[in-house]
């Protein structure tokens, strides 16, 4: 069976890496490139972290893209200060990495995503683990690919739970509430994987010890990336017991879909001022026999969590 095509469309912090070697060690996924954003940190911060994790990973093949620097809705960015805290100014817990010999792609983010489409049709996924602002803009940009791209599966959203920037809005929706609900509302088919779910799935020291264990430069230094993150969680939601497996969630999903129960619905994403960056379901598309999207709303985080380490551990162990 061929494996399917994957693009992930990242802005590099702490959960961002992780999926990164998600979906390097997934056999059924092909990770055919990295398109970077803004977010966790600034667009060229989040491509240097990017080749130096695919680099330290083995993956020196797949291409690194810079894409949008700022939202739809304004001309410039900068990182909240929330965010340097729970991702370190590095965006990857403040541990340096060695340097990549590799550079950033000519070629945008945006149209590299509009030249997949084109080549990989139906067979393409690609997975958005920050703001929606680069597929929104290659939307716009070329209309056709919604009709061509296989699926897209986002961290993003939430629809039972409060948000986690504010009560209505999750952070990467946040960052551009227009831009995601351009991609909700096109023809695009959308696997909305947000905090319904990522909140369930748990990673903790146990885990990262396993990595540090392995005694591989690749183990060592995720280990200590992630066990800054669960520090900062441990500070910031004590309740939780360990850090949330966001973006990597959303590529185990797009790579197994039967980790979640979905709801098929047609979704929308508020942009007036009371409920910016709220996803709810479009209360003028209820009855639509064929909604374009659907929202995990349970997961089998017992089975993500042994594939998940799985999956990494041998990545780890398999790039001294």
């Amino acid at each position: 069976m061929a494996k399917q095509k994957i693009i992930l469309d990242v802005d590099t912090g702490v959960d961002d890496a992780m999926a990164i070697a998600y979906a390097v060690a997934a056999p059924n996924a092909d990770l055919i490139g990295v398109v970077n954003s803004y977010g966790n940190v600034l667009v060229n911060q989040a491509a240097k972290n990017s080749l130096e994790i695919l680099d330290m990973l083995g993956a020196t093949d797949v291409p690194v893209f810079e894409g949008q620097p700022h939202s739809l809705e304004s001309n410039t960015f900068e990182v909240m200060e929330v965010s340097e805290h729970i991702h370190g100014k590095n965006g990857i817990g403040n541990v340096e990495l060695p340097a990549s010999s590799r550079q950033v792609q000519e070629q945008s983010g945006v149209d590299f995503m509009i030249e997949a489409a084109h080549k990989y049709g139906k067979n393409l996924t690609i997975i958005p683990t920050g703001p929606l602002t680069n597929l929104a803009l290659a939307l716009r940009k070329d209309p056709e690919i919604a009709d061509l791209i296989g699926n897209v599966t986002l961290m993003g959203g939430a629809l039972t739970v409060p948000g986690n920037v504010t009560d209505a809005a999750e952070a990467n929706i946040n960052q551009d509430a227009t831009a995601a609900n351009e991609v909700f509302r096109s023809k695009l088919h959308d696997t909305m994987v947000g905090l319904d779910v990522t909140l369930r799935t748990l990673l903790t020291k146990n885990e990262t010890k396993k990595w540090r264990d392995l005694g591989t430069v690749a183990g060592e230094k995720f280990a200590d990336i992630v066990d800054y993150y669960i520090d900062i969680y441990a500070e910031l939601y004590p309740a939780l017991g360990g850090c949330s497996l966001h973006d990597p969630l959303a590529v185990g999903v797009a790579c197994d879909p039967s980790f979640v129960q979905t709801l098929d619905i047609d979704l929308l994403v508020h942009t007036d001022e009371h409920n910016y960056g709220r996803t709810t379901g479009d209360k003028d598309h209820l009855d639509d026999p064929h909604p374009t999207a659907s929202a995990a709303i349970q997961v089998d985080e017992k089975r993500y969590l042994k594939t998940f380490m799985e999956y990494l551990n041998y990545l780890f162990a398999n790039n001294k």
